[in-house]
């Protein structure tokens, strides 16, 4: 049987200030046919920054990158996929933005992105990280209950997509 998995996408500060890149970014997720979960536009706290990047507290980058972060809203995805954390690693491109340019120009940051802190998207590296970043940014989701209760009709497509408020919700086409 083919087993989903999750992870955290999240598109930061500077592409939610500019539709067109938003707009294709979120083509990009569709057209990848990654499944929307659970969505949200909110600014990330001081608080959830510190502790979401706290991995990098004694790096140059930190102050830089917490300052961005919470310098105005980001959409935060949880997306679905057989092999999501891949995927949506591959379509993202390299960290380095001058990198994703030039060895990966039609990924997301290659197309989108502006310096290595304003590289426009972050995702999770192991289902490890997913579940933990997911459950720091969706304290309501339940992770489990998903997994169990949910994950077949997604399987199954037996979802409609809701693109005013960019998810997937379960139910007929």
């Amino acid at each position: 049987m083919t087993v989903m998995q999750l992870t955290l996408a999240i598109i930061k500060p500077h592409i939610i200030k500019n539709p067109f890149s938003l707009d294709g970014i979120r083509n990009h997720i569709i057209s990848s046919k990654f499944k929307i979960i659970k969505s949200k536009r909110k600014y990330i706290t001081l608080k959830e920054a510190e502790h979401f990047y706290e991995e990098h507290k004694h790096k140059f980058f930190y102050n830089r990158l917490v300052t961005f972060m919470t310098s105005g809203e980001s959409d935060l995805y949880i997306l679905a996929k057989e092999n999501a954390i891949k995927d949506w690693r591959a379509l993202m491109g390299p960290t380095k933005v001058y990198k994703a340019q030039f060895e990966a120009s039609n990924s997301i940051r290659g197309k989108y992105g502006l310096t290595d802190t304003r590289n426009a998207t972050h995702g999770s590296d192991s289902p490890e990280t997913a579940k933990r970043e997911i459950e720091l940014f969706f304290p309501e989701f339940d992770y489990e209950k998903w997994f169990r209760d949910e994950q077949f009709q997604f399987l199954k497509n037996d979802i409609k997509f809701d693109k005013e408020n960019f998810v997937h919700t379960i139910g007929n086409n």
